[in-house]
């Protein structure tokens, strides 16, 4: 099967990770309702804890462009398949509690979930629900 544009922007996204420690690369394509589509790649640190995830690197990206609704992402790893960490879990559920979630691991493997599948119980503060 033929990846779609969103597929392409993942993977395209994946090629630009900065992974000297780990070797795993990681890159995400986040689509606002919009259609404007904001990609990441993951980007190490020698200092672990500072390490960004593609996902989250999509995602602020996209706020920082002023998109705050999503309707859906694509992760693509060159590995084990690429589900979205906690964090990153926790950071999209603030702004797309059901966003739909396709990861593709090597050999075009994919696994297709929803948001609120992944993390059912989403941290929320304050008025704001998800």
């Amino acid at each position: 099967m033929k990846p779609d544009s969103l597929e392409q922007a993942a993977k395209t996204a994946q090629d630009r990770a900065y992974a000297p420690y780990s070797g795993y690369h990681v890159g995400a394509a986040l689509e606002a309702d919009d259609g404007r589509v904001f990609q990441g790649c993951n980007v190490e640190n020698a200092s672990f804890s500072v390490t960004c995830c593609a996902e989250r690197v999509a995602l602020f990206s996209a706020i920082s462009e002023g998109a705050l609704a999503f309707k859906r992402l694509v992760v693509s790893a060159n590995g084990r398949m690429p589900y979205p960490c906690g964090a990153c879990r926790q950071a999209l559920s603030e702004f797309a509690p059901n966003l739909p979630v396709t990861v593709i691991g090597d050999g075009g493997e994919k696994h297709e979930f929803t948001l609120g599948g992944l993390l059912p119980h989403p941290f929320s503060f304050g008025g704001k629900t998800t």
